[in-house]
């Protein structure tokens, strides 16, 4: 589980909690064990003036931005053995992530699992995979706040925030951390 704290200002301009607990919006994989993706917050164009916080609500209709949207996600990825595994059955995963994760499953690139090409500009901060991880060894690397781990036998948990511009027409390629 994702700790999510939400705080506000009240009337009299004090910091209060709005909420402090588990998202409302966690989609756990039976057929990828391990594999769990919580959306902490979203919004849908507008202003910070117009918005109105919901702690709860139905699941997202996308987990895609729309034009001026955001979404603030955590994504906790199994290590490689579970889909190396005699056992993972691809097609099942695929269904289950079209089911649990609309708007973003579709955008997932097959050449390149767990990837995916959307109108949005994407940050993320965590564990990421690296090339050295088949040995086992690890690089930190402080500067771009990332750490490289051996994911071939440890999970690894990013965050992940993605922006949408207003305009749709704007197209963003990869971004990559060195």
């Amino acid at each position: 589980m994702v700790r999510r704290i939400v705080t506000a200002i009240d009337g009299d301009g004090a910091s209060t909690f709005l909420s402090d607990g588990s998202s409302p919006w966690c989609a756990k994989f039976e057929s990828i064990l391990g594999l769990d993706v919580t959306m902490l917050w979203a919004t849908d164009g507008g202003t910070a003036a117009d918005f109105e916080f919901s702690d709860k609500g139905p699941w997202p209709t996308s987990w895609v931005p729309g034009p001026g949207g955001s979404r603030l996600l955590v994504v906790t990825f199994p290590p490689d053995s579970v889909m190396l595994s005699e056992q993972f059955d691809g097609m099942a995963a695929h269904r289950e992530q079209i089911e649990k994760l609309p708007g973003l499953a579709e955008t997932f690139e097959a050449e390149s699992p767990g990837m995916h090409t959307t109108p949005t500009l994407d940050y993320g901060r965590g564990a990421y995979r690296s090339p050295h991880a088949r040995t086992g060894q690890r690089k930190d690397q402080r500067a771009a706040g990332s750490r490289y781990c051996d994911t071939a036998r440890h999970p690894a948990r990013v965050a992940q925030s993605i922006g949408s511009s207003r305009d749709r027409s704007i197209r963003v390629g990869r971004v990559g951390v060195i």
